[in-house]
């Protein structure tokens, strides 16, 4: 099948994007407010959040081959529409009266398992797309984080209003819809594009084969030191920002703020300025070192946000914090993306990808179910200034240690080829980069 030229591809995985991350903002707000209304339980919240990320975390760590071989295009597809399938469930069952507990994990853990491959396959079809679309990579990698954070605004902002007006419920099949609209986005607007169908097509199935192509990539992220530092760094602050998004944040604004809108504000405000710092670091981050600006942007969005929440009363001081973090946060997605653009084969994006993204996301399960469970033993204040005393820690990590100065290493010849093999001691490739 021959390569599509132009823009209209990578503007339709751009747009696909946006819509599918605006819909996943509503459910990252929609469902922790629909437990904690239906059941009161912050613990219950925890449990919740722990079963729809543990399935990302599986699918990601044996999931590189199967994309590859069904198709960038194709799995992408699936994903979204067994994701739509799966939260759309949750309201309809409930206005039913035959929504239980366990279903809702259930359904939520069939979404996460879902979600990865999708995301994954979008991602690593972006060096290709800007290839077609005649511009830079690393512009090309601030633009799709750009749209990215402001999917994640505007998703935050209509969850807090429809919440507040139409309820939980109501959100959730929302996210249904924009789930299908993705589906449609990238079924006709990436066809024919040659990094977006099947890899592997002529290679017979095996359990030995799949083995084989999941095993490159593992050693190739064990061989390289710099991406196992930023893999353990974000294994941990995701997990952290998961106990913030999923459990902390939703319990603070309950029980302190506005409830469901001032929540939806404070997480919008947060992926506005996160998209706007994508778009300064798109414009003028290449003129600064890259370590330097990643450090200093972590810390920033860190752990302030934790101690505003615990120490300062009302939404303005919090609100502010978020802000800044927010735009540092933007950032950090397309120096870690740029560096992995850069890097990996192309035949190797989808394997290494989804290793880097499991190793990423490893503690997320973890993060929400160890929030609910601190608040309902220590509480909402202790649970704060503990997570984000942990956050900080881990934050440190590229100002100490020298493996992060390959970070700033860029290869003579740009990207890999496909035909050039990776070597031991080579600069590592960052994982898929952090979501606070």
């Amino acid at each position: 099948m021959t390569a599509q030229g132009g823009r209209k591809p990578f503007a339709a995985v751009l747009a696909a994007n946006t819509v599918s991350i605006a819909g996943t903002s509503l459910t990252m707000i929609g469902v922790p407010w629909f437990v904690l209304d239906t059941t009161g339980s912050a613990g219950r919240a925890g449990v919740v959040a722990f079963c729809a990320t543990l399935p990302v975390v599986v699918s990601a760590l044996v999931g590189g081959p199967f994309i590859d071989r069904i198709g960038r295009r194709r799995v992408s597809v699936a994903s979204d529409l067994v994701c739509g399938l799966a939260v759309g469930a949750i309201p309809l069952l409930h206005w039913a009266g035959a929504l239980e507990f366990w279903m809702l994990c259930a359904l939520m853990a069939l979404g996460g398992l879902a979600h990865t491959p999708g995301m994954t396959a979008r991602y690593v079809l972006v060096p290709d797309l800007a290839a077609h679309a005649g511009t830079t990579l690393a512009r090309a990698a601030s633009l799709f984080e750009g749209v990215s954070r402001g999917a994640r605004m505007i998703g935050a902002a209509l969850a807090g209003v429809l919440i507040a007006v139409l309820g939980a419920e109501a959100v959730l099949l929302l996210d249904a819809v924009t789930f299908a609209v993705s589906a449609l986005l990238v079924a006709g607007g990436v066809r024919g594009v040659r990094a977006a169908e099947p890899q592997k097509a002529a290679a017979p199935v095996s359990f030995t084969t799949y083995r084989t192509e999941l095993r490159e990539g593992y050693v190739f992220l064990l061989r390289h030191r710099l991406l196992l530092a930023v893999v353990l760094m974000v294994m941990l602050t995701n997990g952290f920002d998961q106990g913030w998004s999923s459990v902390l944040l939703p319990v603070h604004a309950k029980e302190n703020l506005g409830g469901a809108s001032d929540l939806g504000m404070l997480t919008a405000i947060f992926g506005g300025c996160a998209l706007l710092g994508a778009l300064l670091y798109g414009a003028v981050g290449e003129r600064f070192p890259r370590r330097a600006v990643f450090t200093v942007a972590f810390l920033v969005c860190g752990l302030p946000r934790f101690v505003v929440a615990a120490l300062v009363d009302g939404t303005a001081a919090l609100a502010v914090t978020m802000a800044a973090g927010g735009l540092a946060a933007g950032m950090l997605n397309p120096i870690l993306t740029t560096v992995t653009y850069e890097r990996v084969p192309q035949e190797l994006r989808s394997r290494v990808g989804g290793v880097t993204t499991a190793g990423c996301e490893l503690t997320m399960p973890l993060g929400g179910l160890a929030a609910g469970l601190l608040v309902e033993e220590a509480g909402l204040v202790t649970a704060l200034l503990v997570v984000g005393g942990a956050y900080f820690l881990a934050t440190l990590s590229p100002a100490l240690f020298p493996s992060w100065r390959a970070m700033d290493a860029v290869p003579a010849g740009g990207p890999l080829s496909s035909s050039e093999p990776s070597r031991p001691s080579s600069p590592g490739r960052p994982a898929p980069a952090p979501r606070p």
